[in-house]
């Protein structure tokens, strides 16, 4: 009986949803997080009677024919890249990014990770670096004696020194972009990682064509809707719940079919 297995399949989907789910809902309060949305593809079909098979020895035709279908199979859970609130956090080290764009972080295997995730700190010889120490590209000091930084829309980083009345360039954060965004490997601690599927990253300046501007003082938050998730979660459950159900009946119907005398 394939409604078993049918059936089977179609939980396991459900299951992975609703891990997808729950991964959004824990990342709702994550900087930069860009919430996940699984995709579903119907698996193999059995034929039964062909479509379009001759019907007749005058060349009639089937027109529908009987195709039985076997279940379902993830396809893809992939990132829904819209913008993501701006919230104020009066850090003048926090950038936000508005449109387009990822910053570029140095890893310490000399690797380059993207990320949407602008909170960033100094280290203790004033280089500009995220959360976890990495320096953040292209490699920013901010002089010990700065008594104020400012980061301007197009990435341009000054510091104001005690006893000097103008300020000084310190350099040009960069913005990497990517013909297929939804190529990116994530790699955990809000980093992606460059793929085939993704294409080479395109490195440039915020503001100009492709890339979007930045923001100082605020971060993106994350764009996971907590109403819409719920709602996800109840239909996915439902869905479950049904497919369970479809097992139990056609587990009755085999026994009916067993006690046959």
């Amino acid at each position: 009986m394939k409604s078993l297995s049918i059936a089977a399949t179609g939980m396991m989907a459900q299951q992975l949803h609703v891990e997808v789910i729950s991964n959004n809902i824990a990342n709702m309060t994550t900087s930069g997080y860009k919430r996940r949305r699984p995709e579903f593809h119907d698996l193999l079909y059995q034929n039964q009677r062909r479509i379009g098979a001759q019907s007749s020895d005058v060349g009639t035709v089937v027109p529908a024919g009987v195709q039985v279908g076997l279940g379902v199979k993830p396809a893809s859970i992939y990132r829904v890249h819209s913008q993501g609130n701006m919230e104020q956090t009066e850090n003048q080290l926090d950038v936000a990014i508005q449109g387009e764009g990822y910053f570029v972080v140095e890893l310490p295997t000399g690797e380059f990770a993207y990320t949407r995730d602008g909170s960033f700190q100094l280290s203790p010889d004033g280089l500009l670096v995220n959360a976890d120490g990495f320096a953040v590209s292209p490699g920013i000091t901010v002089p010990l004696d700065a008594i104020q930084v400012s980061i301007g829309a197009n990435g341009t980083v000054e510091a104001v020194i005690q006893g000097q009345v103008a300020p000084v360039d310190l350099g040009q954060l960069e913005l990497a972009s990517f013909v297929n965004d939804a190529g990116l490997e994530a790699i955990g601690n809000n980093f992606l990682k460059e793929t085939t599927a993704s294409g080479p990253a395109t490195v440039g300046v915020a503001g100009e064509a492709g890339y979007g501007e930045l923001l100082q003082g605020f971060l993106e938050s994350s764009n996971v809707n907590p109403v819409s998730e719920i709602t996800a979660l109840i239909t996915a459950q439902r869905a479950y719940d049904l497919n369970s159900k479809v097992i139990t009946a056609s587990d009755e119907m085999m026994s009916t079919v067993s006690q046959l005398r």
